[in-house]
């Protein structure tokens, strides 16, 4: 690699470093993205796409350590911590248990709101000017509920989205079963979110990466990243091929932060990051699917599809980097799809994955300046929402990096909170 300096260097090709790469180049700077493996290939590759401001509220609230208690020797439940000795994530989990009160969790809500929202437009403005092509369809989404119970217990969020200004329609069962041919009988009732859209996550990240090329930003892939310096003057990068000289750096590595935090001077990082593990199945498009994206609740499976497909995704495991593919997890998406759906598979599986979600301790992304540096950046931690949050975040960091006021409020998501 040229040993030359360049203007802005982003580490990490998955959406939100190429969400940040595009950002950059609008605003005139020249741009290197380098990854370790290859465009896409983490988190964003097999989630179900979907773009929802309605998921605001975050995983941090009260209930949520009892819950995970209650299932922590199920395999299959949706949210699973096996039971182990793992320090660096019991302390996460315990910064985690002090933030699942009202008044976080509202705190929270409003963050990522602001986040999900602006991004929510950007996307679409993003597809549209530079003709990404990606299935994206202002679809809404639904969440689907078979025990009044449950449904009863989630109605409580629905006042906070409502004032955040989140179009929320309650329907009964009887109503949303008369919609919705795809559900079996026996639906107690529904929450629909018609601002929310949906596309098809590894088409969308494919895109941006033809538009940063197409605008002059080069991407390298198979490029690792092995040490980071950063002083006064921008920042020196030891890579697979080479060293590397930049102005400003952005890490945007997703769930692999903690892992290159010791290596790029940020050790903190391993505090306030794990790596929250997800599952999807994929196959090819039954002849009877719903009408939009939706969360089938209790087994907390959601269901989203495209013109050539079907994905049933979800689930949250902390289990550091395991890397083996839970078959009592994948069972649980099918299981939870056939208590919901006539036709709860295609008649192809194609894929069967995971990948680690970024889960930052209050479920806010971390963006912004690294504490003590000039030049170096950080947009990581987006949870479960990174394509959500993908042009937002780009957007942001361009701002902040450009010296320039930000179109959003910058200080909840400020890394520095966790420094």
């Amino acid at each position: 690699m040229n040993d030359n300096p360049i203007d802005a260097l982003v580490v990490g090709a998955g959406v939100s470093g190429l969400a940040t790469a595009l950002a950059l180049l609008n605003d005139g700077r020249a741009v290197t993205v380098i990854d370790a493996g290859r465009i896409g290939g983490g988190a964003s590759h097999g989630n179900c796409g979907t773009l929802t401001p309605s998921h605001a509220t975050p995983l941090a609230a009260p209930g949520t350590i009892a819950k995970a208690m209650r299932w922590m020797f199920r395999k299959d439940a949706p949210l699973y911590v096996p039971p182990r000795f793992d320090p660096l994530l019991w302390r996460w989990m315990a910064g985690f248990a002090l933030r699942c009160n009202l008044r976080d969790w509202e705190a929270s809500a409003r963050a990522k709101y602001t986040m999900l929202a602006d991004s929510r437009l950007r996307v679409q403005r993003w597809i549209e000017d530079y003709g990404l092509d990606c299935d994206f369809v202002e679809s809404g989404e639904d969440y689907v509920f078979r025990d009044p119970r449950t449904m009863a217990s989630e109605m409580h969020e629905l006042p906070l989205l409502r004032d955040l200004g989140i179009d929320v329609e309650v329907i009964d069962g009887a109503a949303y079963e008369a919609q919705e041919p795809a559900l079996k009988p026996g639906v107690a009732g529904a929450i629909r979110f018609s601002g929310d859209a949906a596309l098809r996550p590894d088409r969308y990240v494919a895109e941006l990466a033809r538009v940063v090329r197409e605008r002059g930003g080069q991407v390298v892939e198979d490029c690792a990243l092995h040490a980071l310096e950063a002083n006064n003057d921008g920042v020196v990068a030891v890579t697979a091929q080479g060293t590397l000289r930049a102005r400003d750096a952005v890490i945007a590595t997703g769930a692999w932060s903690p892992r290159i935090a010791r290596e790029i001077g940020l050790p903190w990082l391993r505090k306030a990051i794990q790596p929250g593990k997800g599952y999807s199945m994929t196959y090819s498009r039954p002849a009877l699917v719903p009408k939009r994206p939706m969360i089938l609740h209790g087994p907390s499976v959601c269901v989203s599809s495209w013109p050539g497909g079907f994905r049933l995704g979800s689930t949250m495991e902390f289990s550091g980097y395991d890397d083996s593919l839970n078959e009592a997890r994948l069972g649980a998406l099918e299981r939870g799809a056939r208590q919901f759906l006539h036709e709860p598979v295609g008649p192809e599986l194609r894929e069967k994955w995971f990948g680690w979600r970024p889960m930052s301790r209050d479920d806010i992304p971390l963006l912004g300046r690294a504490p003590g540096h000039r030049h170096l950046w950080l947009a990581v931690g987006h949870g479960m929402m990174g394509v959500g949050m993908s042009a937002g975040t780009g957007q942001l960091m361009a701002d902040l990096i450009t010296g320039r006021t930000p179109a959003l409020d910058p200080a909840p998501f400020d890394p520095a909170r966790f420094a």
